[in-house]
Parts: C-alpha cells; sequence; structure tokens
C-alpha cells in the first residue's frame, strides 16, 4: 500500500481551520487529495513568499477573484504571519470561502495571534500515522526503529531521510527564522534532551550538561514545542491523595525523530532505548486518538514522590483510563503494582497494561494487552478498548 493510498483517520471540518503539524505529516499530500480543485498557495515557495511578504494586500485581490464557496489553502502561514489579518477581513466577507491554513511552527504565530480569526477557523493538528491508519503495514518493531512518518513510509533509507529531516528543521526553522544563534551549542541541547525523552524533565540537570543557563533551557523547549517537534505531559492530579510529583514528562513527537537525534554507543543499554521508543510510541497514539476525536480528553501522567509511576492517564468523557507500557513479553507482579495503587485512589479508572508479549490477560483488575494489538484497534471517537 502506497502512501496516497492511507485513508488518514482525521476529520475535516467544515469550516475555515488551522491545520498544524510538524513536517512530514503529509498535510499538503491530505489537502490535495481531499480539495483537488482548492486555490493554494504556497508560501515554501520563495516567489510566492516574496510577494506576499513585499504586498500582503494582494492576498484580497486574488480571494475576492475566486468564486463564493471556493476552498483556499495557504500552506505554511507563519511564513507571512501578516496575512492572518487580511484572513479574517475576508472570512468576514461572508463569501463561503473556506480557508485552510497550514503550519508547521507556532511560534510566529504565537507573536501575530492566531486569536485574530476570533474563533472563526478551528485548529486542527495532523499527527504521524497511528496503526490503524496502516493496518497490515504497520509493524511494530520497524514502527520502534523508524517511526510513523509519512515522509518515512515505504522508503529504502528511512534512517537517512529522518537525519536529513533533522538537519532540514535545524537550517529552514532554526537558522533561517534566526530563532538562534549560535546553533552548535542548540545541536548539543537536542543530544541531551533525546536522554529525557519519556522521562520526568530536571531543567536543572539539562542546562548543567548543556553549559548553559536553565533560563536558556526553559527557552529551547520552548522552541522545540512551537516548532512542534516535541511535547510535555503534565502530572495528573484530580483528587490526589498522595504527594505527587510537580515536574512534567518530555517527549519527541514520533519515535523515529527521537532515534534519529539520540547519541548511541556501545555502552548504551538497549532495554533502556527500546523502553522510551516504545514508550514514546504509545504516547504519540494518544496523542493522536484525543486530538482526532471529537469530545475533549487529556493526557497526564501520574507519579508520586515515593516514586509510584503510571506512564499515562486518559480522562475524557469516554472514559478514565490509566495505562502503563513495558518493553517485556513477560508480566512480572511488580509490574502491576503502580497500576493498583492507582486503582485505589481512583477506583473508576480502568487500568490497563501495555507489553510486549502475545497473550491478553486480566490480573488483579488490570487488562494486559500486547502493545501491538492495543495500538492496531485504537480508533478516534472510540472507546480506548472494547468493552
Amino acid at each position: 500500500m502506497t502512501f496516497h493510498q492511507i485513508k488518514r483517520l482525521f476529520e475535516f471540518p467544515k469550516q475555515s481551520f488551522f491545520l498544524f503539524g510538524p513536517r512530514g505529516t503529509g498535510k499538503s499530500t491530505l489537502l490535495k487529495t481531499r480539495y483537488p480543485n482548492a486555490l493554494v498557495i504556497d508560501l515554501l515557495l520563495s516567489d510566492v513568499r516574496r510577494r506576499f511578504t513585499a504586498t500582503p494586500e494582494h492576498l484580497l485581490d486574488v480571494v475576492r477573484a475566486q468564486p463564493n464557496g471556493q476552498v483556499i489553502v495557504i500552506d505554511e502561514i507563519q511564513k507571512v504571519p501578516e496575512l492572518l489579518s487580511l484572513v479574517h477581513v475576508l472570512i468576514e466577507e461572508k463569501k463561503d470561502w473556506q480557508f485552510v491554513l497550514t503550519g508547521s511552527s507556532a511560534r510566529k504565530l504565537k507573536k501575530q495571534g492566531v486569536d485574530l480569526l476570533g474563533g472563526r477557523a478551528l485548529k486542527k493538528i495532523l499527527h504521524p500515522f497511528m496503526a490503524n491508519e496502516l493496518k497490515n503495514g504497520f509493524k511494530l518493531d520497524d514502527a520502534l526503529i523508524n517511526g510513523l512518518l509519512p515522509l518515512c513510509y515505504n522508503v529504502e533509507k528511512p534512517q537517512t531521510i529522518l537525519s536529513t529531516y533533522i538537519d532540514l528543521y535545524l537550517d529552514e526553522e532554526i537558522k533561517a527564522e534566526g530563532v538562534i544563534r549560535n546553533i552548535e551549542p542548540f545541536i548539543r541541547f537536542l543530544e541531551v534532551m533525546s536522554f529525557s525523552h519519556g522521562s520526568v524533565l530536571n531543567v536543572s540537570n539539562i542546562a548543567r550538561e548543556c553549559a548553559v543557563k536553565r533560563t536558556t533551557v526553559q527557552n529551547w523547549i520552548s522552541i522545540l514545542e512551537d516548532l512542534l517537534i516535541s511535547f510535555q505531559i503534565p502530572i495528573f492530579t484530580k483528587r490526589a491523595k498522595r504527594m505527587l510529583s510537580a515536574h512534567p514528562k518530555f517527549y519527541f513527537f514520533d519515535v523515529g525523530v527521537y532515534r534519529a537525534i539520540r547519541p548511541r554507543s556501545i555502552l548504551d543499554s538497549v532495554s533502556e532505548i527500546d523502553g522510551a521508543s516504545l514508550e514514546g510510541l504509545v504516547a504519540q497514539h494518544l496523542r493522536a486518538w484525543i486530538d482526532y476525536t471529537e469530545e475533549p480528553h487529556k493526557l497526564y501522567f501520574w507519579r508520586t514522590k515515593s516514586g509510584l509511576e503510571v506512564d499515562f492517564i486518559v480522562y475524557g468523557p469516554l472514559g478514565f483510563w490509566a495505562i502503563e507500557v513495558k518493553s517485556s513479553s513477560v508480566i512480572h507482579p511488580a509490574d502491576l503494582q503502580p497500576l493498583e495503587h492507582f486503582l485505589q485512589d481512583y477506583p473508576e479508572a480502568k487500568a490497563i497494561f501495555l507489553y510486549r508479549g502475545k497473550e491478553k490477560l486480566l490480573k488483579k483488575n488490570v487488562l494486559c494487552l500486547p502493545c501491538d494489538e492495543f495500538l492496531l484497534q485504537l480508533h478516534p471517537n472510540q472507546l480506548l478498548i472494547p468493552i
């Protein structure tokens, strides 16, 4: 099955919307398939970007020449954020034009204010592939190494593409935009952050490793999030009965990107890298499920001061789930203890233990599932696990 034949689980709004997502997630391909007759303004093209940067008002003339109901795609809107106020003007003219504004960075838009559109455009996010989209094309072992970026799907050398992908972000989103003056310390920071993938953030330790100020690390983490290549998960504190950790957990948005950034040597623990990869793969699927699901849900983790930790808590209208992930083919009693403690505090929750084994088991009110089976059945707007 080719990339173009894969049906994405993304639902298209009928009104104007922002479509955010890191590069390589397939935004342009998806929109070409859905809107083959759209007017496309591609701001990645240097001549187009120059024209609209010099004269943003040119957008008014271009769009007003279109028939009522025309779809207008503005690709990489963050390249010329001044166009946002003009899109707002055009939407107010009520000609039933539908604007689709794509972006792979939220940094400039934060400064200009996406809220300029005053809620007239929804915010949607496109993620890497979900296992359910790939069906039989999903192979857990491959996904743990190469990730699920459409850019790297069914290609001969995905690792080479991933390495080039990181360089592209550094060149076009960091250097070119002047976000970081000296790129070398930032590259070192990226490598250090790869050791925090799936871990509780300790900004002071990261600053010490990078030999920079704590405030610099905080700013750089913010840049990673603005560029949509990382995210954080907060602690679950609702009705807390125990002393809890206060720091969030950090993840890169795709496990393949994490593996491409993570330095490796003969001293590295394979199980540690594989464990972080598996946890990250589950995290990116849960984020996609949440963003593609109509009703609002939140993703958390749970960690007590005494060290008990549950990797993920999903909380919302469809349910309340506690999920632990282990890169092991066997289940030890100690593996289930964090979930058992969580159920003591939150008996309403359903506990799920994901592992690399092949059997579906029920142990002490904890449903144990093969991780690949769980990911393959995960579908937006449906329960995380069938009742």
